[in-house]
């Protein structure tokens, strides 16, 4: 056994470890099954959904939820359950790809700026605080509004307001780790920083990268949904959840399932991504392996 385990490769090391803090922080399981049926039921959307989330049924509009209409139905007799099974594919659309663009740019600039320092470093930080200094609801508002509301503009917008955060997140280990034996011993057998970078730093700061990946895709949802609330997210009758919450607040006091439903579908998503996100952290972060 003890040869076995010398022998695990750095992956098989990282996903025992990860399966250990899972065990001794339950709701971390409960956030990846949740997350894993949310993401199952959005692809499977155009099979399981009992009807077409355009198709109008004006006899039924604003009808309360029953058996033919699960959810009940909207201001133009259209099924709540049909437009929350497919909008849920474009909330981890864009959450997804836009949180994926803002690490991979931000690691790299965060790693760049750790690894060479100086003027560089202090340039590329300053260029990051001034983007953190806008909130990113009204960074993405900005983008969007000169872009154009459509699905890659959003992903672009969401993608731009998360790379400080990557860019930080990258740096800080990556000044410590460019200091350690292995990286000299790198640089005196003449290995060149883009190796010295993606070989041997990468690997050693991914860990922190991942968690934040999966607390910021939660971010990036909210940041779609309340850019579809305001009227600046995919047009009519593409069906989001924040577009959802728009259209039922106006019939908030008569028909509150409008509203309510897709509300809950966000709480439930950003919920599972944060129990996932806290049982990853729990992984890497010796101090709290050392409390277990």
């Amino acid at each position: 056994m003890t040869a076995a385990a010398t022998t695990r490769t750095p992956g098989a090391r990282v996903l025992s470890a990860t399966i250990r803090a899972f065990n001794a922080n339950k709701t971390s399981w409960i956030g990846l099954g949740v997350f894993l049926l949310v993401v199952v039921l959005a692809v499977l959307a155009p099979w399981i959904s009992p009807h077409d989330p355009l198709e109008q049924d004006i006899f039924n509009k604003l009808a309360s939820p029953s058996s033919r209409y699960w959810l009940g139905t909207d201001y133009f007799g259209r099924d709540i359950l049909s437009r929350l099974l497919h909008g849920a594919r474009y909330s981890l659309i864009i959450g997804i790809v836009a949180t994926f663009m803002a690490m991979i740019i931000g690691s790299i600039i965060g790693i760049l700026a750790g690894y060479y320092g100086g003027r560089f470093d202090l340039f590329t930080m300053q260029v990051m605080d001034i983007l953190l200094a806008f909130p990113s609801l009204i960074l993405g508002l900005i983008i969007v509004a000169m872009l154009g509301p459509s699905l890659t503009n959003i992903i672009i917008a969401i993608a731009l307001t998360s790379i400080p955060s990557f860019a930080r997140i990258a740096r800080a280990p990556t000044i410590a780790v460019k200091e350690r034996e292995f990286i000299e011993a790198g640089r005196s057998l003449g290995y060149s920083d883009a190796r010295l970078m993606s070989v041997h730093i990468l690997p050693n700061i991914s860990a922190e990268i991942l968690v934040m990946f999966s607390l910021w895709t939660a971010s990036s949802i909210r940041t779609e949904a309340s850019l579809a609330f305001i009227g600046l997210g995919l047009k009519p009758p593409i069906p989001t959840w924040g577009g959802m919450i728009r259209d039922g607040f106006e019939n908030i006091l008569d028909s509150y399932w409008l509203a309510l439903m897709p509300g809950v579908a966000i709480l439930i998503i950003v919920f599972a991504l944060n129990l996932l996100g806290d049982g990853l952290r729990d992984a890497i972060d010796p101090k709290l392996k050392g409390e277990q």
